[in-house]
């Protein structure tokens, strides 16, 4: 395995809080918060406080336990308890309707609170246990993605990615950056070039960021440039990461990823989703079927607050797109990358 350690650590359980980077700041600032309830959590993963598939997984099964702790002395039987706090975390899974791993891992909590024997104080210390053991799992879970998708990463390779799907996306290695940063280990002449990510500039403001911070060569272009760099020979393969990913290979990612897919097609460059396996969701068998969150309008006709279009113009703003599965070189997960035909490459990879 390549020797990489990123400086970040997006969100850690400490000391019965769920100490997280407070995204909405970037770039101005780079600070830590610390969510001390439930609701507080549901609102950070709702405002994108924390944000990315996996870390936003993390952050249900976190509030879950925040939940608990709250509820402890409010009820008088253990059964109200269990049954109160079962509804308070499939609450924590309307918090975002696209990305499953926050339903998987919230869901994840729901097993320990219903397969436990213990009372209620010894629940909720299995609940911190296993909130801790996802949050640790993560990371090396990353690092086997990293290390399986360095393998297809050419020598001086440039790769393009789409949003933020690093470590400020996950506990703190990265999914697609985990692939950059496993094959950066081995080849220091490696680079970035990172969209920008209209509405909310993910690669402008998260993905820049932490890949400076780790010495990484980066550069910055916007959303509509994809295309001119690659006929001109400069992206040698595309990386990124994923919210959910369908039965058939269907994957949804933030909006804009179908474009470079299509424009990565034609011009002959491997396009690659890096996702761990809580990511597919085996029970839906096409895209077709995936939620699309639809975001507010400011995001689109404000940055930083300031309006940037006419007053009262129509805006539709999806936060997601799905990439049809044909347009998928490999998902490369940790248990190796999953090539076409994505419906037994998937269905094998659970059975591993």
């Amino acid at each position: 395995m390549a020797e990489f350690t990123s400086k970040i650590r997006t969100i850690q359980w400490v000391d019965n809080v769920s100490r997280m980077v407070d995204q909405t700041k970037f770039p101005e600032k780079f600070e830590y918060i610390d969510i001390k309830t439930g609701d507080e959590m549901f609102d950070a993963i709702r405002t994108m406080i924390v944000r990315g598939a996996p870390a936003i997984g993390i952050g249900g099964a976190h509030g879950v336990v925040l939940y608990a702790l709250e509820g402890a002395d409010k009820f008088d039987s253990r059964e109200e308890f269990v049954n109160w706090l079962i509804e308070k975390a499939e609450y924590m899974k309307t918090s975002r309707p696209t990305a499953v791993n926050l339903m998987w891992a919230v869901e994840k909590q729901i097993e320990v609170i219903r397969n436990s024997k213990s009372d209620i104080k010894g629940l909720i210390e299995e609940l911190k246990v296993n909130g801790i053991k996802l949050e640790n799992e993560d990371i090396e879970i990353n690092k086997k993605i990293g290390d399986y998708g360095a393998e297809v990463v050419p020598k001086g390779a440039t790769i393009l990615t789409h949003c933020n799907a690093g470590a400020l996306a996950t506990v703190g290695y990265g999914t697609a950056l985990g692939v950059v940063r496993s094959a950066f280990a081995k080849d220091n002449t490696v680079q970035v070039f990172a969209d920008e990510t209209r509405p909310r500039q993910q690669g402008a403001r998260i993905t820049t960021l932490e890949l400076t911070m780790d010495g990484i060569p980066t550069t910055l272009i916007t959303d509509g440039m994809c295309s001119y760099f690659m006929k001109k020979g400069m992206i040698d393969m595309v990386c990124v990461g994923a919210d959910r990913i369908a039965a058939n290979g269907d994957a949804a990612n933030k909006i804009g990823t179908y474009t470079v897919a299509i424009a990565a097609k034609y011009h002959n460059i491997p396009f690659y989703v890096a996702a761990p396996l809580s990511t597919i969701d085996t029970s839906i068998k096409s895209g077709d079927e995936i939620v699309i969150e639809e975001r507010s309008r400011e995001e689109v006709t404000h940055i930083n607050g300031k309006t940037i279009c006419a007053e009262g113009v129509n805006v539709i703003n999806p936060g997601f797109d799905v990439t049809p599965h044909e347009l998928i070189a490999g998902i490369i997960t940790e248990k190796g990358i999953l090539r076409p035909d994505y419906n037994k490459s998937i269905a094998e990879a659970f059975k591993m």
